[in-house]
């Protein structure tokens, strides 16, 4: 069964690889995902916060006596608790690239516009063959507008295409007004691709000491419908490649997530709960299913239940909303 999908413009020979994750960081486990079929290593992500609070360390240390950034500092986590600096996270791309003949596409994480988006550059100096930009942010503020992170995010992806030539992806959060239309001005600004959702860590309270906890838990399958419902209405209408990242643990997550439009299908949980040759069991248990419902390849699948093509539409609109409301028969009892 042909397997192969287009990605970021890159011919893959399937659509599974781990997302960004400590899964990148041993190359013995690299080299497993190779051999278990990941048709890609996405690296864990090098942070603005971690750019910016070196970039302070190196002035502080040529300009001690003004400690101008000394509160600041206090800001940041300490560099310490970040796996790889700046510096060997470079050297990891080029370790990786050395180490598997799949694609390797380096990560940056951050919320603003500004100078740490010109290592883009040295990433893909360095090796990487797409640049993955994470954005992730919090409005807190109820003085910023609501158009301010969108607008914040197109710079910041525009920024990026101007410094590398190697395809950028983005991966967003959902909680945009009018996402389709963030998609739209992505893709105006040269975004090569998509992916959908970045997962947010949620707090929690502890009651009895008065402290929030900071809590991170695996995704489960329950994360899915989310994401198929924008990879649906995305698919076939604008331009850049999309993946799926969150919720995808077994097979048929998988073809959910292509019928609905996935060139990409990311999996992070899965992985580190079942270990690498998960990605051999996805491969082979799809290609099955493919077999059995007469597919020729997994391209005739794909985007095979977007908005446009799916026999019912309104079932990713409001149509679903009203007819789940209006059909309630409460208890029995």
């Amino acid at each position: 069964m042909d397997l192969s999908t287009t990605y970021l413009g890159l011919e893959m020979a399937n659509p599974f690889m781990p997302g960004a994750s400590p899964l990148s960081d041993d190359l013995d486990t690299v080299r497993e995902l190779e051999d278990a079929g990941a048709s890609a290593i996405v690296m864990r992500s090098l942070f603005e916060e971690q750019l910016a609070a070196e970039g302070m360390t190196a002035h502080r240390s040529m300009d001690g006596p003004a400690e101008s950034f000394a509160e600041a500092l206090t800001y940041f986590p300490s560099l310490d608790n970040y796996v790889l600096g700046p510096d060997e996270y470079l050297e990891q791309i080029r370790k990786i690239k050395k180490a598997v003949g799949i694609p390797v596409i380096a990560s940056l994480n951050g919320s603003t516009p500004g100078g740490w988006l010109g290592y883009a550059k040295q990433m893909a100096d360095a090796g990487a063959d797409a640049i993955e930009l994470h954005v992730f942010h919090i409005p807190t503020d109820p003085d910023e507008p609501s158009g301010a992170r969108f607008k914040a995010t197109v710079d910041m992806v525009r920024s990026i295409k101007q410094a590398v030539k190697v395809p950028v992806a983005v991966k967003l959060s959902p909680f945009y007004s009018s996402f389709a239309n963030v998609a739209r001005e992505l893709e105006k600004v040269g975004a090569d691709g998509l992916v959908l959702f970045n997962r947010f860590y949620q707090p929690d309270i502890d009651v009895d000491n008065l402290e929030v906890i900071q809590k991170s838990s695996p995704s489960t399958s329950a994360e899915l419908p989310l994401r198929l419902r924008w990879l649906a209405i995305l698919s076939g209408r604008v331009s850049p490649s999309l993946a799926v990242t969150g919720g995808v643990h077994t097979p048929l997550d998988a073809i959910k997530a292509i019928m609905c439009g996935a060139h990409a299908v990311q999996m992070v949980s899965a992985l580190l709960q079942n270990g690498p040759q998960h990605i051999n069991t996805m491969i082979r248990k799809v290609d099955a299913w493919l077999e059995e419902h007469d597919y020729a390849s997994l391209r005739q699948m794909q985007g095979s239940m977007s908005l446009h093509k799916c026999p019912d539409p309104q079932a990713f609109m409001r149509g679903n909303y009203m007819k789940m409301l209006q059909t309630w028969q409460g208890w029995n009892g």
